[in-house]
């Protein structure tokens, strides 16, 4: 079948809830991808923040392949060494003292909200449920992370959403003092927005949610489903503000390319969850557990954080010396190998959409990346990636910002 005759295919089996591009994909080794024409791509997202080992790395193959012969599923209601092993890795690399596992980051919210109502509720009286979260913010798509989510464009269709969840402006203390009330319990964060555009907490900020959050008995929930793992050049994001949350949630990373999630608590609140308070099926599998534990090893034994970090420190340089040549770049936001480059807004009528054909560009030249919104690019590549693979993509980058210049924009620019 060739590429149409599939796209046609699935626009006939499957919802329509995502703008895909015109690509089959068929194989994936590290930061490459293939389609099934056989055409090379260079993967700088990465499957949203997922591939960190890139793709179908050997040793997570291996994990799954012989666990596939053993024993693939089996309930929680049993004990399986995966679980456990990984269950002990984590904690011993994070703050935290006990782990929970789901299949996705929206579970793993959802489950940390949980825990934090509970919290809330017996170690202060029945009156403290309601979770303050950040405008931009992602998150998940359930119901319950839906109304966290601090983004009322993809909150309104779906309204009434539950409720105990109010919104403040990231970076902003005072309006998160502002909004406190005898009945809150917790405060969630991501602290680099990763679906909201790639905007970062600030050091003082962050610091200052801390303080606030001991002061007034509030629980710090930090949402690191995508800058865990490594992503931002630390193993953990909140490395970098010298401060550490009351419970952490994981995914996106954490498996090697499996579903699979996770949250993280100190034992002060881990303990308020009890048999039948939270549970999940497929939860913490065998197969997925064990394919997070293979990728753990990866991230540490091949020092994929540190190259994160070297790397990513190298890509934002570049970005910004681009800056400097290419003004319709606005900002470059982000930390290790989570990136956005923020284009400008004020183009001529009919040009706004920038960031979705720059994307298409990349995609033409056999490069994978993402737009948020009109002029936001995304940079989310495997940790894994080499200097030559990233000047590959800065050198296409200026060619595409040159050809805007000079076939579209050559009269805003010089206007």
């Amino acid at each position: 079948m060739s590429v149409d005759e599939y796209i046609t295919k699935e626009s006939k089996y499957l919802m329509n809830t995502y703008s895909r591009l015109p690509v089959v994909f068929s194989r994936g080794r590290g930061s490459r991808l293939w389609d099934i024409e056989g055409k090379e791509y260079l993967d700088f997202l990465g499957g949203l923040g997922v591939a960190n080992i890139g793709h179908c790395h050997p040793a997570v193959v291996k994990a799954v392949r012989e666990q596939m012969e053993k024993l693939v599923h089996v309930s929680n209601l049993y004990y399986t060494i995966p679980q456990i092993e990984l269950a002990e890795m984590l904690v011993g690399i994070s703050f935290g003292d006990k782990c929970f596992f789901c299949n996705s980051g929206a579970e793993a919210n959802e489950g940390a909200l949980k825990l934090a109502r509970k919290y809330g509720k017996e170690n202060f009286g029945g009156s403290k449920y309601e979770v303050i979260t950040a405008f931009r913010s992602f998150h998940g798509r359930t119901f319950t992370t839906l109304a966290a989510t601090g983004q009322p464009d993809k909150q309104r269709p779906f309204k009434p959403l539950p409720p105990g969840f109010k919104h403040v402006p990231l970076n902003d203390l005072d309006a998160l003092k502002g909004c406190l009330t005898e009945n809150t319990c917790a405060v969630m964060l991501e602290l680099i927005q990763g679906e909201g555009g790639v905007y970062e907490c600030e050091m003082g900020y962050i610091k200052g949610v801390r303080e606030l959050c001991n002061r007034e008995n509030l629980l710090l929930i930090l949402d690191e489903v995508q800058t865990g793992m490594g992503r931002t050049g630390k193993m953990f994001a909140y490395e970098h503000y010298d401060i550490e949350p009351d419970i952490m949630t994981l995914a996106k990373g954490l498996g090697g390319g499996l579903p699979i999630g996770a949250f993280i608590a100190r034992e002060e609140v881990a303990r308020f969850f009890k048999p039948g308070d939270h549970g999940s099926t497929f939860g913490g599998g065998p197969l997925a557990t064990l394919a997070a534990v293979a990728a753990l090893k990866v991230l540490r034994e091949e020092g994929l954080v540190d190259n994160c970090a070297t790397l990513g420190s190298y890509f934002k340089q570049e970005l910004e010396k681009l800056k400097e040549r290419r003004p319709i770049i606005k900002e470059v936001r982000g930390k290790g190998l989570m990136i956005g480059v923020e284009l400008h807004r004020d183009l001529p009528a009919g040009r706004q959409g920038i960031a979705r054909d720059i994307v298409l560009n990349f995609f033409h030249r056999g490069v994978i990346t993402d737009n948020i919104g009109d002029n936001i690019v995304r940079f989310l590549p495997p940790l894994c990636i080499t200097k030559e693979e990233i000047e590959t993509v800065l050198g296409i980058f200026g060619e595409v910002l040159d050809e805007w210049k000079d076939r579209l924009l050559g009269e805003w620019i010089d206007g």
